[in-house]
């Protein structure tokens, strides 16, 4: 495979974006991370490398760009990266600063800018269907960008995604409606940021307003189950998730290798 960091050029500053794709001649269709709370880091990378694994270009954008370089992990014993619910009242706050300073509208205004560096990279497919995993905070902004660029996100993921239903007018699960493609959600069973009150909410959001859409709600599962650095990880729900997402991909995106 190709990999390397580039600097994305966008109105507020350089947007430094890791990019994976096979190692070949081919124009692979493209998949945006959507990073969570802690900023890009490897455990994301790798993330990006399984996808790229199977015939697609994935491009991971740190959306803290605009407050430098942002790198949050804190790990136990076993090397394990601790979740958030687990740190001190010191160690948390530090993780949220950044995310108090990021805005979803700036998240979807870079959007435009990454899917601009898509489409003049050779190795990705040229104004081709796209799909986007987020996790966390990046589940929620998948919904926001599956809205504002419907006839591109064809294929999207939110895994133990946060603040999904607001009571707001523009609440991310009534915003996403405007999809014209898949989604798929994963949640935790026990996942303190998706109690079954959402869940039932954005099921019943999505599924009358005939979006295309399909989600699993694994057992014992917590908040960042899908994390394979996270000391809640779940190797049996998170394969499940890729399961279906694999799925998904190749049935919206198809790819050129199965």
């Amino acid at each position: 495979m190709n990999e390397r960091l580039v600097d994305v050029q966008t109105t507020s500053g350089a947007l430094d974006t890791f990019v994976v794709h096979p190692g070949d001649d081919r124009q692979c269709p493209p998949v945006v991370v959507y990073m969570d709370v802690w900023g890009l880091r490897e455990e994301l990378f790798d993330i990006a490398r399984r996808i790229a694994t199977v015939g697609y270009y994935c491009v991971v954008p740190n959306f803290y760009y605009r407050q430098g370089k942002i790198r949050n992990e804190y790990r136990n014993d076993k090397n394990q990266m601790i979740t958030l619910d687990r740190l001190d009242e010191r160690r948390r706050a530090q993780v949220l600063a950044p995310l108090s300073r990021l805005s979803d509208s700036m998240v979807v205004e870079d959007t435009g800018t990454i899917l601009n560096f898509i489409d003049a990279d050779r190795s990705a497919r040229p104004n081709s269907a796209i799909g986007c995993i987020g996790y966390c905070m990046g589940g929620r902004h998948v919904f926001r960008v599956t809205a504002r660029y419907p006839d591109r996100f064809k294929a999207s993921v939110s895994l133990h995604g946060t603040e999904l239903v607001t009571d707001s007018a523009n609440s991310p699960h009534l915003d996403v409606l405007k999809a014209t493609g898949e989604i798929y959600c994963g949640f935790g069973e026990k996942d303190r940021h998706t109690p079954p009150s959402t869940v039932a909410a954005v099921n019943r959001a999505l599924q009358a307003g005939g979006v295309r859409y399909h989600c699993e709600v694994h057992r014992g599962a917590y908040h960042g189950y899908a994390l394979p650095d996270r000391d809640v990880y779940d190797k049996h729900c998170a394969n499940r998730d890729w399961e279906l997402i694999f799925a998904l991909f190749h049935r919206q995106l198809r790819p050129y290798s199965t």
